[in-house]
């Protein structure tokens, strides 16, 4: 992925923490930064700059004239199926920094269950993998999971766990992802 015609021209209007993909590295870019928007999948961004990739997260959007996420909502007394929706929800909004599928879809959740803590509260354990063991994104993408999980209301914590058994593979994919990728 790199910057193409189609990709978005910005400039950073403060200093903003990124993150180098796909090292991992973290780096903060200077006021004044131009660079091209090549994904904005998930409330965060991959920009093109300086012919490297970063990724900015969502918080950060105000950094390139970007509107941060809105906040989440539930019903008042919303049951644990509404929950667990919502948590699936969030898990749609993770995505691999130089892919354009959604962490479910490209099938590297292989568990997310709800439950409660002694103190009742609410915990969700996700067990995921990513698509090769070596990703410098790898801690990132856990981080990701977790700080859009606990966004959820009422959800006390998340504890996600990265596996890589079994390893992942082109098969788990959904039918979507693979048409998407061209990986069919």
């Amino acid at each position: 992925m790199s910057y193409s015609r189609t990709s978005e021209p910005v400039k950073f209007e403060r200093d903003c923490a990124a993150v180098m993909v796909p090292q991992g590295e973290a780096v903060t870019l200077p006021a004044g930064t131009s660079g091209y928007i090549t994904q904005a999948l998930g409330g965060s961004f991959t920009l093109f700059v300086d012919g490297n990739l970063f990724r900015v997260a969502g918080d950060d959007a105000d950094a390139i004239g970007k509107a941060r996420p809105a906040p989440l909502v539930l019903p008042e007394g919303a049951g644990d199926d509404e929950v667990e929706k919502l948590v699936w929800s969030q898990l749609r909004t993770c995505f691999d920094p130089e892919i354009p599928v959604d962490i479910v879809e490209l099938g590297l959740v292989y568990e997310c269950e709800l439950g409660r803590n002694a103190e009742g509260e609410r915990m969700v354990s996700v067990r995921m993998t990513l698509t090769a063991p070596g990703c410098g994104m790898g801690d990132i993408l856990v981080e990701d999971v977790r700080t859009k999980v606990e966004a959820v209301p009422t959800i006390a914590e998340a504890d996600v766990e990265l596996v890589f058994d079994p390893p992942w593979n082109q098969s788990m994919m959904s039918d979507a992802a693979r048409l998407e990728t061209g990986m069919f």
